[in-house]
């Protein structure tokens, strides 16, 4: 089979890297290259760098409902492709087409619409008193980066150049390598749906040379990035040489906490599996330790047990699929280090652990049972390092002050849900724990309007609603003097 060759988009033209190189795609469910992406370097860079910076002024002097306009045509064209957009996601990223079809490519839209619409309703900022008037213009920051994950690779890009577009500004972003496919189909939508040439530039590559080249650019006056702590850090102080302003949205090692008076409907039980294993548990925000009070741990276990053993692992093409494949060879060797670090640790694996063998065109694809392991020390490396993947602890505590101090007791603070009919005591731990999001009996109930982020190792800054336009422009107060003053 011949593979498909993806471009760059610079300028307003799909075009290949200046160096002609390229990197294999994986379809993860079946352990197959289908398509190869640009290995671009830094005069790739360079170049959508130089047309975001001829692109910039126009956009930022086109009028908010102007550019609100292009972004619901581009919304339009991705909503157009809905089921197409979503069995390309699950065939890079190997997520079941069901929750490509139900969750990414409609929250991608939902993207695209929330900041054109919110740019047009953003108000203005005035202070006056007797001696002047003063207002505050946000005017955009010019060229911006954006550098977003494999894991929701079309949801989490489209969350970052919605607003730097709306807000007025030209990007270069910067998709990850291993799931470029549905940044590349945004690329001809982009064109198809007539953005202004150089607004809009996607660079493909790896991160040493695409990412590390887009950062230390002088052009470019901030950085947004979601990915793993590590290159956070990396790009936070390259970031402050220039003193530019960075966006970071990283790793997370969430609790979820159900105390003895939960509702533990079968609805409620539900949600709680979905928060450790869906999208395989590559979500930023899964609960990958599961703490529950003492007193109801075993009939817990017994329950959530019977419901993590009931979920399906199978191709992703199959509306049966609750789980899919890992999105790489590499995760899934990292992951399964990690369950058998588990067991060297002292851990009792209570279901799945190991690779599950999916016949057929999955033969040799990358999947792995959910997994739940119990018996391990709050200290030990797998209750304090982000897995990323289908693998939950139990863990059992005593008292709210037992329940923060395991909660806060990783380098991470990203996301926690709760689950107790009191809401004295929730309002008490959702004020307490370290974390930048608590869900309350609930989990990924998301309105775009809300602030999104983490605290500690897990981010710097927020995204979403007013704080990602605040972050993609600069304030200008201008002090107008009342006359006779």
């Amino acid at each position: 089979m011949e593979l498909r060759l993806l471009s760059n988009l610079i300028d307003g033209q799909l075009v290949a890297p200046a160096s002609g190189a390229t990197l294999d795609v994986y379809e993860p469910a079946t352990g197959k290259a289908y398509a190869r992406c640009p290995d671009s370097d830094a005069r790739d860079v360079e170049a959508a760098v130089a047309a975001a910076v001829r692109a910039a002024p126009a956009w930022a002097a086109l009028p908010a409902a102007g550019r609100a306009r292009c972004l619901h045509r581009l919304a339009d064209a991705v909503e157009a492709r809905l089921d197409e957009l979503a069995r390309e996601e699950s065939r890079d990223n190997g997520k079941p087409v069901a929750l490509a079809r139900s969750v990414d490519i409609p929250r991608a839209v939902a993207n695209l619409r929330f900041f054109a619409e919110a740019i047009t309703q953003w108000p203005g900022e005035s202070h006056s008193d007797a001696r002047a008037i003063n207002i505050t213009l946000r005017q955009p920051l010019g060229v911006v980066g954006c550098i977003s994950p494999w894991n929701l690779p079309l949801y989490l890009f489209t969350w970052k150049i919605a607003p730097a577009l709306a807000a007025g500004n030209a990007v270069v972003a910067k998709p990850s390598e291993i799931t470029p496919f549905t940044a590349f189909r945004l690329s001809e939508l982009a064109i198809e749906a007539g953005l202004p040439p150089g607004v809009l530039n996607i660079v493909h590559g790896l991160g040493p040379k695409v990412g590390h080249a887009l950062t230390e650019h002088p052009k470019i006056k901030a950085v947004s990035f979601t990915g793993s702590t590590r290159t956070g850090a990396a790009i936070a102080a390259e970031s402050a040489k220039q003193f530019k302003k960075v966006s970071l949205e990283m790793g997370g090692k969430n609790p979820a906490i159900v105390f003895a008076d939960a509702d533990l409907s079968d609805a409620n039980l539900d949600t709680i599996v979905r928060s450790g294993f869906s999208n395989q548990g590559e979500i930023c925000l899964c609960g990958s330790r599961l703490l529950v009070e003492r007193s109801i741990y075993a009939d817990f276990k017994r329950r959530y047990l019977e419901k993590v053993q009931a979920l399906r692992v199978g191709d992703p093409n199959d509306d049966a699929s609750d789980l899919g494949a890992l999105v790489s060879q590499p995760h899934f060797d990292k992951v399964m280090a990690c369950i058998a670090r588990a067991r060297d640790e002292g851990g009792t694996v209570l279901c799945g652990g190991d690779a599950v063998g999916v016949p057929g065109r999955c033969a040799n694809g990358w999947f792995v049972a959910p997994t739940v392991i119990e018996g391990l020390p709050q200290d030990c490396a797998t209750n304090r390092e982000e897995i990323f993947g289908p693998v939950v602890t139990l863990i059992p505590f005593d008292s709210e002050d037992d329940a923060i101090a395991i909660a806060d007791g990783t380098d991470y603070g990203l996301a926690a849900s709760l689950w107790t009919r009191d809401l004295q005591r929730a309002q008490r731990m959702a004020a307490r724990i370290d974390f930048g999001i608590v869900w309350v009996n609930c989990w990924m109930l998301r309105d775009l309007r809300t602030p999104f982020g983490g605290v500690k190792h897990s981010g710097m800054g927020r995204e979403g609603g007013v704080d990602a336009l605040r972050f993609f422009t600069e304030p200008k107060n201008i002090c107008l003097a009342s006359q006779g003053s």
